[in-house]
């Protein structure tokens, strides 16, 4: 008996990502920027060390005002040189100090946004790697690599050199206010007094920014998905004379996000201005109130002086935090994006206890299957769909367009679950086994095989890099591309180029073919794998599959009599259903389906 199905894995709502609830938004700011800190904990050491030169550079940055205070009221007021040599040694010396300091900090608070980033990039994309094809259909490719890229780009400033700002300010501005209330509790009381405003017109402009700023990033990802969709097109695009039609509508896109993009910097100037009115508005008014004070005897020129330049310092540090906390609201829009997309839940995962197919022998079993597909759950694909394949055994699938061949295909692979049924590998349902080790005993060798950009080895290897050069050069030989590869300029080493443009149809499927014979696995699927080739072609890529056939399960899904006559079983399928199963003869004896497509499409 095959194992009992998980219910975790069942757990499919419309054949969509199971997605995590959003917080409310008036959290969701916080919780996403408490998310991007707990990024940095892996370099806590670092984060440390930047600290410590930030405090240190801070505390020295505070003194100096000091200096200035002792040199009017000390220095100056008494004519002693030799002390006001000493006071300007030390300001020079902590200049000095604050410079390396400084350095210091910018070139860890660098590292640390740069490798944090770096790391959301990889876990980002390493997060995309574990959904099922479904997930991509339904969505551009150009708006998943946009998260990838403008979205993860937009943090690196913020988690970077801004984050180091922000600190940097913060403990100017704290520092700044303590030790001008011990100085003046008068003057500091007056400057307070447009604390609060600025605080509200930062609260509120903060929250417009980063809603705008969010929008401009889902008007980004369209664009780049139109762009993506075009160039993958481009043959099409340009043989129904469309360039002008795609440039228009790429046009418009971009100067949607442009008027966006207007709307933000609108925001943010206003932010920013607010804050340096009222800042600088300050200042202005302190300036008054000392000038006052020395007249009227009740402060000295130096306390005015070091008074001023706490002031300007605080004013300074708010204008600093006032413009990093419009940029970080920005930044918020666009993590909101990447972390929905960490937060999906692929639909197709390994069950809690998920265990590993161990030594596979290779036995296929569909045991009344049922299928639809999430875009059309109303449309069944498959319909009680019930086939055996032994250990060894080739079976071939027939039926007209659509009858659910490449569907049968997609559900050994478990990219998708059945809606009724199971599908079982040696007594095992798929939900029952880890996903990893199901799709290492299985191949595809398809119609239109996917090549990367590398080097022929690295695409013959690409199921298992660490085979030898021996081990490569016989998959190839198995495959009858061996010949042809030393012929090239570098050998094994030739680049492909981009879906391996530079080889033949024929000698791409050759290269799928060695790729699945170094694999060696105990399941092999050919997805119309011999149709639209020359008859030399053909004749090369049959005498490959046969060595690649030679003992292992075999599903050969094709429409040319050649391909399915030596199955040792042929199923035929139509409208998803299984209508005819036996060998050849048996069913062209029958005189069924199996043998009007025979005479009308199956002809050699």
């Amino acid at each position: 008996m095959g194992d009992a199905i998980p219910t975790a894995a069942l757990e499919v709502k419309d054949g969509a990502p199971e997605r995590v609830t959003p917080r409310p938004r008036g959290r969701a700011a916080l919780a996403h920027l408490r998310r991007l800190a707990a990024l940095l904990r892996p370099y806590r050491r670092r984060w440390a060390l930047a600290t410590l030169a930030l405090v240190l550079g801070g505390a020295v940055n505070l003194a100096i005002p000091q200096t200035a205070r002792l040199a009017i009221d000390r220095a100056m007021a008494e004519g002693d040189v030799g002390a006001l040599d000493l006071i300007a040694g030390l300001a020079f010396g902590g200049f000095v100090l604050l410079g390396a300091l400084t350095l210091l900090r910018h070139y860890m608070m660098s590292w640390l946004g740069h490798r944090v980033v770096a790391d959301l990039r990889h876990r980002t994309f390493e997060h995309l790697l574990r959904f099922p094809p479904g997930f991509f259909h339904e969505r551009k490719t150009g708006e998943l690599t946009s998260r990838l890229t403008s979205d993860i780009e937009a943090l690196q400033s913020s988690v970077g050199s801004e984050l180091s700002m922000a600190l940097r300010s913060a403990l100017t501005a704290v520092g700044g206010l303590v030790i001008l209330t011990f100085t003046s509790p008068g003057m500091t009381g007056v400057m307070l007094l447009v604390v609060p405003p600025l605080a509200f017109v930062a609260v509120w402009l903060g929250r417009t920014i980063r809603s705008r700023a969010r929008a401009i990033q889902d008007l980004v990802a369209q664009a780049n998905g139109g762009l993506e969709e075009a160039l993958a097109g481009i043959e099409t695009v340009q043989a129904f004379g469309a360039e002008p039609v795609e440039s228009r509508r790429y046009r418009d896109r971009v100067l949607g996000a442009f008027r966006a993009a207007l709307k933000v910097a609108m925001a943010r100037g206003a932010f920013v201005g607010s804050v340096q009115i009222g800042a600088f508005g300050a200042v202005t008014l302190i300036v008054w109130l000392g000038a006052r004070g020395v007249i009227e005897g009740t402060l000295s020129p130096g306390v005015v002086v070091e008074f001023l330049a706490y002031t300007l310092m605080v004013a300074s540090a708010l204008a600093t935090l006032a413009e990093v906390w419009g940029n970080v609201q920005g930044a918020v829009g666009a993590s909101e994006r990447i972390f929905e997309l960490l937060d999906e839940v692929p639909t197709i995962r390994d069950a809690p206890d998920a265990r590993p197919l161990a030594s596979p022998r290779g036995e296929l079993v569909f045991d009344g299957v049922g299928f639809a597909y999430p875009a059309r759950p109303d449309v069944p694909v498959l319909d009680d769909v019930s086939f055996r394949v032994d250990p060894g055994e080739t079976v071939a699938l027939v039926g007209r367009s659509g009858a659910g061949k490449s569907t049968i295909a997609a559900l050994t692979l478990r990219f998708w679950d059945p809606a009724a049924g199971a599908v079982r590998v040696d007594g095992h349902d798929l939900r029952a086994l880890e996903i990893e080790s199901l799709r290492g005993a299985i191949a595809t060798v398809a119609q239109d095989p996917v090549l990367f950009s590398g080097s022929v080895r690295e695409n013959i290897a690409y199921g298992r890099p660490d085979a030898t050069d021996e081990e490569v050069r016989a998959a190839a030989r198995d495959a009858h591309i061996a010949a042809f590869v030393e012929t090239l300029p570098d050998g094994y080493e030739t680049m492909v180029g981009e879906r391996g443009v530079k080889l033949s149809g024929g000698q791409r499927q050759r290269v799928a073919i060695a790729r699945a014979i170094l694999a060696d696995p105990r399941i092999l699927i050919l997805d119309e794998a011999t149709s639209h080739l020359d008859t030399e072609n053909e004749a090369l890529v049959h005498q490959a599959l046969e060595r690649l056939m030679a003992g292992r399960t075999t599903i050969v899904i094709a429409h040319r009599l050649s391909t399915v006559k030596a199955a040792h079983r042929i199923v035929v399928m139509d409208r998803g259903r299984v209508v005819e199963e036996g060998t050849h003869d048996g069913l062209i004896a029958r005189d069924g389906l199996y043998a009007r497509l025979a005479k009308s499409q199956l002809e050699e």
